[in-house]
């Protein structure tokens, strides 16, 4: 009876194979298959979208048409002026879920179940954080849409522009990790959202977001000046209207450097306590 030749059957790879693996791969497979896991939740719970859809839409129609005339003497020209501004805040405020969500998945004891698993301690923060991309992508592109709808325009180009979304995006995925971190030292994920509200706020209110800086107080203006989010703003400003950018966008890099190298080991470290 003949054998039959040719590449053998594919198997498994079994918890030795797998832990013989490199640990940044081990760590970047097994974090990609729970980001995977979150995009599924998110795909099954469109509703937790609300605050990447709905709010940016509300805050543009809002202010625009009920400030701009005041504030600009234009609504045109406020929309153009406010748009990367109410990015900037969305795309901050829509940091707060992934607290709240990872600090409901340990109340119902989905971490004690990641914990039996041949996975890195790690895997679980860092694909949550992955998976949160998504979010962040749904907010750029909502709010430039209702923006183009309600007249606004990128005067500078595409490549331009599109730096500036990921520039946002960046700065949205970083920022997550002060939320991941909160969700890990907090009891509640109503403690979460308020803890984070808190502090997220301050910085987008106490920013060039709505108002120019110049014509905020003197006091003010030093607080203005060194908020993360006046960096952001200012550099998607020029990268979408094409002014003048200045060291901005590399203060945002410095920043976005700064929220991982704190906040993401103070994160890890907050888990590993906690489960």
């Amino acid at each position: 009876m003949s054998t039959l030749t040719g590449t053998p059957p594919r198997t498994a790879p079994t918890l030795s194979t797998v832990a013989a693996q490199p640990r940044p791969l081990r760590l970047l497979r097994h974090s990609l298959a729970l980001a995977k896991r979150s995009l599924i939740k998110t795909w099954r719970t469109p509703e937790a979208l609300i605050d990447v859809t709905l709010q940016p839409v509300l805050f543009l129609v809002i202010f625009v048409y009920v400030f701009g005339g005041a504030v600009a003497g234009s609504t045109h020209d406020y929309l153009q002026y406010l748009l990367p501004g109410i990015l900037a805040q969305t795309i901050a405020t829509g940091c707060i879920a992934i607290g709240v969500n990872l600090n409901t998945d340990i109340a119902k004891g989905i971490f004690d179940r990641f914990r039996s698993l041949p996975v890195p301690r790690s895997a679980p923060l860092v694909g949550a954080v992955f998976g949160d991309v998504v979010r962040y992508v749904i907010v750029t592109v909502s709010t430039l849409a209702i923006g183009y709808l309600l007249g606004f325009r990128v005067e500078s180009g595409p490549l331009r522009a599109l730096a500036g979304c990921l520039l946002a995006v960046l700065f949205a995925l970083c920022l997550s990790w002060l939320p991941v971190y909160v969700g890990m030292k907090v009891r509640t994920p109503g403690a979460v959202q308020g803890v984070m509200f808190a502090l997220i706020m301050p910085l987008s209110f106490a920013s060039n977001v709505f108002v120019a800086a110049g014509t905020l107080p003197g006091w003010m203006q030093a607080v203005v000046t060194v908020n993360p989010l006046t960096h952001l703003v200012t550099a998607m400003r020029g990268l979408f209207l094409g002014t003048p950018v200045g060291n901005h966008v590399w203060w945002t890099l410095l920043w976005c450097a700064g929220f991982v190298a704190v906040f993401m080991p103070l994160a890890l470290r907050a888990y590993r306590r906690r489960v």
